[in-house]
């Protein structure tokens, strides 16, 4: 048995309101198009999650919605505050918790990055792999049957995607 981890940065956001709390600041117009973008991406790769833990702000909650609406079946997000701007470590900790086989985790940097490259055996061979821009997206697969199981350097990457490839 194994798991796949489908690990996203939220895709481009707005400032247009510098009075905007970061939590509430939502996508761009790009952003929007970049997370439909890499829906249609998963859903054609075959890349399909049955879990999606998504952080509680609205810049991830969108580009979750926008996703989703490109995948066949998508699972029902669950909303975790505590992936609001988390390190690594504590994106880690709610990984462990998951219950999917084919998990989707879309949080913020710098958390997604430092993840990234404590999880993977070895890094892709991708320019964008070690900045992990916004709407950045690394499959991998572990040799797991739980993610309470997971550990640092098992993941095998499969595949590894920014938005601006998919324009």
């Amino acid at each position: 048995m194994s798991r796949m981890l489908i690990l996203m940065r939220h895709a481009k956001s707005g400032w247009g309101d510098p009075l905007q709390p970061d939590h509430e600041r939502p996508l761009n117009a790009r952003g929007r198009r970049a997370a439909a973008s890499i829906g249609k991406w998963l859903a054609a790769r075959g890349h399909l999650p049955d879990e999606a833990l998504v952080s509680s702000a609205a810049r991830t909650r969108e580009t979750w919605q926008q996703l989703a609406a490109q995948l066949p079946t998508p699972p029902e997000a669950e909303l975790v505050s505590a992936l609001y701007n988390a390190p690594a470590a504590g994106m880690l900790r709610i990984l462990r918790g998951g219950r999917g086989e084919r998990t989707l985790l879309l949080g913020h940097n710098p958390g997604t990055t430092e993840l990234a490259a404590a999880l993977v055996r070895h890094r892709p061979a991708h320019p964008h792999f070690a900045d992990f821009p916004t709407g950045a997206t690394l499959v991998m697969r572990f040799p797991i049957s739980d993610w309470s199981q997971l550990a640092a350097g098992t993941g095998e990457p499969c595949d590894f995607i920014t938005p601006r490839e998919l324009d």
